[in-house]
């Protein structure tokens, strides 16, 4: 199992909201700098995390991310998979037809190493990583609808 770059980012981003969460929220600017990841791409990761209902925002000049939930609340497959989608095995085989038990008896071992890994990733969560604060997120202020014209 390889993580992506993205996922990569998107489990500093959310250990380092984790962590730093206190009350106000954390820039992403903050993290881009700290954590020597390009901003655009940063925002992008973190938008993904905030529809997957890791990160929650908040828009505007006293804006940022906190967690959406619990630390404990928020596994490691969660964050990976609002990244690179659903966590699924399927080894890419290539050969010829001699070795199709082989291939077979290949991709039932990797199919069972990577549930494994499924159910380890789902179990652990961000509260477990590091020395972070569990902090339950605040409120969300309900926005107000406005009318374009």
């Amino acid at each position: 199992m390889k993580l992506t770059r993205s996922s990569g980012y998107a489990l500093v981003a959310v250990g380092h909201v984790a962590r730093n969460f206190s009350g106000d929220l954390v820039l992403a600017r903050d993290i881009a700098k700290q954590h020597k990841i390009p901003l655009d791409y940063l925002l992008k990761i973190l938008q993904q995390l905030v529809r997957a209902d890791v990160l929650q925002s908040i828009r505007g000049p006293r804006g940022g991310f906190s967690l959406a939930r619990p630390a404990a609340k928020i596994s490691i497959l969660d964050i990976v998979e609002a990244v690179d989608g659903p966590f699924t095995a399927e080894p890419r085989l290539c050969g010829s037809k001699a070795l199709l038990p082989y291939n077979k008896k290949l991709i039932a071992a990797y199919k069972k190493a990577s549930k494994q890994a499924s159910e380890i990733l789902s179990k652990t969560t961000v509260a477990q990583l590091g020395p972070g604060k569990e902090t339950n997120p605040p409120k969300r202020k309900p926005r107000k609808k406005t009318t374009r014209r």
